[in-house]
């Protein structure tokens, strides 16, 4: 990472480490409680490190929670946002009448990993016993185009096969870059986003229904399993994101690249975020 300036801000209660890992994550501070990833403590981390830094409107790309934190942002703060690059995760409107992990179980049964992440401490325990040097491997490795189900009988261990050998677009040293940070920071930071959600379906109710109403790139691996979940390709591609999203400007299904499509093509990811932002 020669070139990168890093550095860490006091912003909105915690350290936020900058180009910002979301808190949980990496540098950043991983409060214990699940309650303190509300997704506003989440918007308001970036909205207080943008103030921090000393602008009033940015671009902003985001990938996976980064993403779904992303879409709030522009929901939230619209004003604040120059335009969005999205990675992997479309905009999902909340569902006035189920909460979320209910329609997750409903949709993939208990066993659903986002299901299972909901057991305090017990992931936790599976994680450990699994290694995060092993568990980082898995879970960035992963290419099956469907849902991750993570039984009680086979575990993480049964559930996700470790590779023999990594892609090309992964290293030693990047799984040894991110084992490290987990390492230091522990999994629960993570975890809490998941244990949060039905918090933020109940929060989120004066938006439902709620368009976002800024520039919008939108990319996703054809091999990603968000990409392979019910009804989404129908979503993307007919008329519902467009509705939902409607300055959505540009939609890429990036051919044979899996879920982590910022580690797999990154000179083509970084090409696609120049060329929507030089627009503007």
């Amino acid at each position: 990472m020669e070139g990168i300036g890093h550095r860490t801000l006091r912003v909105n209660g915690i350290n936020i480490h900058v180009a910002p890992d979301l808190r949980g994550y990496g540098d950043s501070d991983s409060p214990p409680s699940a309650s303190d990833y509300s997704i506003f403590h989440l918007v308001g981390d970036l909205v207080a490190l943008v103030h921090a830094l000393g602008q009033d409107q940015v671009f902003v790309v985001g990938h996976d929670w980064g993403a779904i934190v992303a879409w709030w942002l522009c929901v939230l703060r619209p004003d604040m946002v120059k335009a969005l690059v999205n990675l992997s995760v479309p905009y999902s409107p909340r569902n006035p009448r189920r909460r979320t992990v209910e329609s997750l179980r409903a949709i993939f049964g208990d066993d659903y990993y986002m299901c299972r992440f909901q057991e305090h401490g017990a992931i936790e325990a599976e994680f450990e016993q699994i290694g995060t040097t092993s568990l980082i491997k898995r879970f960035l490795t992963y290419r099956t185009p469907a849902a991750i189900i993570i039984t009680k009988e086979k575990g993480i261990d049964g559930s996700l096969e470790a590779p023999a050998t990594l892609p090309s677009w992964l290293s030693a040293a990047d799984v040894e870059y991110f084992a490290n940070k987990f390492e230091k920071s522990g999994f629960t930071g993570g975890l809490n986003y998941y244990r949060c959600m039905d918090m933020n379906w109940e929060l989120t109710a004066p938006w439902t229904g709620v368009q976002i109403k800024v520039p919008v790139k939108f990319i996703v691996g054809d091999l990603d399993l968000t990409y392979h979940t019910p009804g989404v390709q129908d979503y993307i591609h007919k008329g519902g994101f467009r509705k939902r999203v409607p300055f959505l400007q540009d939609v890429v299904v990036m051919e044979g690249a899996g879920h982590f499509i910022n580690q797999e093509r990154p000179q083509e990811i970084s090409d696609h975020i120049y060329d929507f932002i030089k627009k503007f």
